[in-house]
């Protein structure tokens, strides 16, 4: 079950709702929809709401047993340990939401149609060809923090195809803490970090229009879809898979679900570093760990 939830919102798009959603109440859409279609009910959503506000409820496989997604509201679902929450809004978040925002070509809405019409339902979370995603980032906001560094692999017939990584430079400097989390230093991106404008439009490029593994990708998927929204980029919306839900659904022997804890788990050999390649690495062979116990049930 999905509720969508609109506030000042054009009537056409109040009405485009009811073709698939029953209205309960003014602005409030509730009903029974697959995840593809609810996927593209929301992407509808932040594409025509303009300057109103969206929230959206729906159910998933979580200890909670839903999720939240937001558009152009001052409240914003994060992140904490794997469960969701939402963080009341500051100052600052209040301030940015003030601010023009931008909105979404022809061309950009003509590519999201077209990556939607290419998706194919599957019965399992298993596919041959799929990307690997991981962030590191300023930290657990996607609306107050920064991406600092994109990792991705291509992954086909279980093998490594390809690679792409990059480091980008924040505008705050890095506090102390992650530094030491992932070794990377304000030096660092200083020499090799790049803006995130050139970035962005590369990652899109490489990942295409494959679907997405991450370990709890409602937090990487927060970090990029606001990164494509302030670029004027078409927003990613790529199926994805979570190894930190699929984990939770599969395996009851285990401490807790972060990804050191699954790598230990599963006895896997990885760099220790807290590094966006090393981290996909680490996520693509709990992935296949997972699919095989899926598998074998």
């Amino acid at each position: 079950m999905i509720v969508i939830i609109l506030n000042n919102c054009p009537p056409a798009l109040r009405g485009d709702l009811t073709k698939w959603l029953q209205e309960v109440n003014t602005g409030v859409y509730v009903g029974q929809v697959s995840a593809r279609v609810r996927d593209e009910l929301w992407a509808r959503v932040q594409g025509n709401v303009k300057s109103g506000r969206a929230t959206m409820v729906f159910n998933t496989n979580n200890e909670q047993g839903m999720d939240f997604r937001v558009h152009n509201t001052s409240w914003e679902p994060i992140d904490f340990d794997g469960l969701k929450l939402m963080l009341r809004p500051s100052p600052a978040r209040i301030q940015k939401l003030s601010e023009k925002r931008l909105g979404f070509s022809k061309a950009a809405r003509a590519r999201k149609g077209k990556q939607i019409s290419r998706r194919k339902r599957k019965s399992s979370a298993s596919f041959d060809s799929y990307v690997v995603v991981d962030l590191e980032t300023t930290g657990l906001s996607f609306t107050e923090d920064e991406i600092i560094e994109i990792g991705a692999i291509l992954v086909k017939d279980k093998q490594i195809e390809a690679s792409y990584s990059a480091l980008i430079k924040p505008n705050k400097k890095l506090p102390a803490s992650i530094q030491s989390l992932t070794g990377i230093s304000n030096e660092m991106l200083d020499v090799e970090g790049r803006v995130l404008s050139e970035v962005i439009p590369e990652f899109l490029t490489f990942v295409e229009d494959l679907p997405i593994v991450s370990h709890n990708v409602n937090f990487d998927y927060g970090f990029l879809r606001l990164a494509c929204q302030n670029l004027n980029l078409p927003l990613l919306s790529n199926r994805s898979i979570d190894t930190l839900s699929l984990a939770r659904r599969l395996l009851d022997d285990v401490r807790d679900f972060k990804l050191q804890t699954l790598v230990e788990y599963f006895n896997i050999e990885t760099d220790t570093k807290h590094r966006s390649l090393a981290d996909c690495i680490s996520i693509h062979m709990v992935y296949e760990k997972l699919i095989e116990i899926q598998k074998g049930r």
